[in-house]
């Protein structure tokens, strides 16, 4: 009896020793995010004499006022939230297409495709050939660089072929007998079934679109064209915080506001949207996930 009792004893250390790690890696993750956005809040000028740490000292909004009444900003989240929307659902529709086929295993040439869609995942041409490719084909300072490269992924095809392999194949016998042909079952029957693995898919692209700077650096030159992560990367590695030059809209001066402040004002406002989404989404996330990768 003592020894369960002392066996008890310390899985319960073992678990409060546990809580407190973890806590204590929530606050160094949680701790930069809460900085920025009480910085963001609080007034330029007062922000420059440190000493701010848990909450704004001098409340002040006019860092996000600077932001939304600065047009190329509005612009470059505009291009972001028409880049996700679009990317995202092409994407998932795309690739849900091409996991289909491919969980059929009479397909010809199936095992074929899918050694070379697996090379692909651990090799690839490199960023000069890439880029040449992107050049040649006309991508270059277009919208639609940000959506055709990305509307395949072989690894979310393997997600989606395992999901699909799983789904009762008499609901397909069935509608072939009624004169439903393979587009009309993918559309009517299998996506309605699959909408787990889609909101997981969704959740992959719409994160990745949201976040990407990458693409606008390399592939935009056109100002009117960048994302607003591509926005602020330039705005950061333009200059040091002290000495950088934001140009400010229309009434609002250099005295009540700091390139500090408005970069992240700017990092808040871009980081929000997809925080507010995440929490709809993470319940089909861990579904569509467990289903993808236990049952293939």
């Amino acid at each position: 009896m003592a020894g369960k009792m002392k066996k008890l004893g310390s899985a319960t250390t073992a678990d409060y020793i546990l809580t407190v790690l973890m806590l204590v890696l929530c606050f160094i993750t949680l701790y930069p995010v809460w900085y920025t956005v009480v910085i963001s809040f609080n007034d330029s000028s007062d922000a420059l004499r440190g000493g701010i740490k848990w909450f704004p000292r001098k409340f002040s909004l006019e860092s996000y006022r600077t932001v939304f009444l600065d047009k190329s900003i509005i612009n470059a989240f505009t291009v972001t939230v028409l880049r996700t929307v679009i990317g995202t659902v092409a994407s998932v529709f795309f690739t849900g297409m091409v996991g289909y086929a491919f969980s059929k295993k009479h397909i010809m040439g199936n095992k074929f495709y899918t050694i070379l869609g697996t090379i692909t995942m651990f090799f690839n041409g490199g960023l000069i050939p890439y880029f040449i490719l992107i050049k040649n084909i006309g991508l270059y300072d277009s919208f639609w660089v940000y959506i055709i490269p990305g509307l395949f992924s072989f690894y979310n095809m393997i997600i989606f072929m395992s999901f699909f392999r799983e789904l009762p194949p008499g609901l397909e016998e069935s509608a072939k007998l009624d004169g439903a042909n393979d587009m009309v079952i993918f559309i009517r029957i299998v996506i309605p079934l699959s909408m787990p693995v889609m909101a997981t898919i969704a959740l992959f692209n719409g994160v990745g679109h949201w976040n990407d700077y990458f693409t606008g650096v390399m592939y935009i030159n056109k100002s009117s064209l960048q994302p607003i992560q591509t926005f602020l990367y330039r705005i950061v590695a333009s200059a040091s915080a002290s000495r950088a030059v934001v140009a400010l809209p229309a009434g609002i001066s250099a005295q009540q506001v700091s390139s500090s402040s408005v970069r992240l004002a700017t990092m808040v406002v871009t980081t929000a949207p997809i925080i507010c989404v995440y929490p709809f989404m993470q319940k089909y996330f861990v579904k569509g996930m467990m289903i993808g990768s236990i049952k293939g």
